[in-house]
């Protein structure tokens, strides 16, 4: 499915939501083939944001909506404490990509990227601040509460406008959605891999220690 421009305005009111209920810039694809560790390593049409050593000896990577509300109690409850044990301490790499399952989230997930401008610790900023107001800029009139964020971050009201319209970085979205989909059957968030081992949905700490620590050792 292609996400057309006019297809995306209308969403970002609520009033155009109402009419999208359940749309995903891309359907999941059946039958796909098996993921494997070298497949969910690679970063395919955006570059990875990720936080930690490129030589970790674990590496996390996170499939997330910017709507979803069990993606937004993980980043609040679980991942500070991952970020403070694994990731500010060197023992892994984390990395973050975009996996909307509306199209609310889609403009969420351009927001952050335009906001970073490829500075991964700002990108996890930014989210990490639309996923504690996600109540806000989600239920009420999108594009005004996320100019709003875009602004208090140190964009223009241009700057904003032209990140919600930029058509290229929607289709890259769209096509690693595609490719985690097709490649990683990746159906749900969060969706996690620890050195390409699924895990699906919110997990504990206890879970990723349970799994992050072996390989540490290893």
């Amino acid at each position: 499915m292609i996400i057309t421009r006019r297809a995306f305005t209308a969403a970002l009111s609520l009033t155009g939501l109402a009419a999208l209920v359940g749309f995903s810039p891309l359907r999941l694809i059946p039958d796909a083939l098996a993921q494997s560790a070298a497949d969910v390593a690679k970063p395919q049409s955006l570059p990875d944001m990720a936080l930690g050593p490129a030589d970790a000896k674990v590496t996390i990577v996170e499939y997330a909506s910017m709507t979803c509300p069990h993606c937004a109690a993980f980043n609040e409850q679980v991942f500070p404490k991952i970020k403070s044990e694994y990731i500010d301490t060197g023992k892994i790499r984390y990395i973050f990509r975009e996996f909307p399952l509306d199209i609310k989230a889609a403009a969420g997930s351009m927001l952050s990227r335009c906001i970073a401008n490829g500075d991964a610790n700002k990108y996890f900023a930014v989210t990490d601040l639309l996923f504690r107001s996600q109540s806000d800029w989600v239920m009420k009139n999108t594009t005004e509460s996320l100019t709003r964020i875009g602004k208090q971050a140190g964009l223009s009201q241009q700057q904003v406008e032209d990140c919600l319209k930029d058509q290229s970085l929607l289709d890259k979205i769209a096509a690693d959605q595609k490719y985690a989909s097709e490649v990683l059957k990746v159906d749900s968030t969060p969706t996690f891999f620890i050195n390409g081992e699924k895990i699906k949905g919110e997990a504990s700490i206890e879970e990723f220690e349970k799994r992050i620590n072996p390989l540490l050792k290893s």
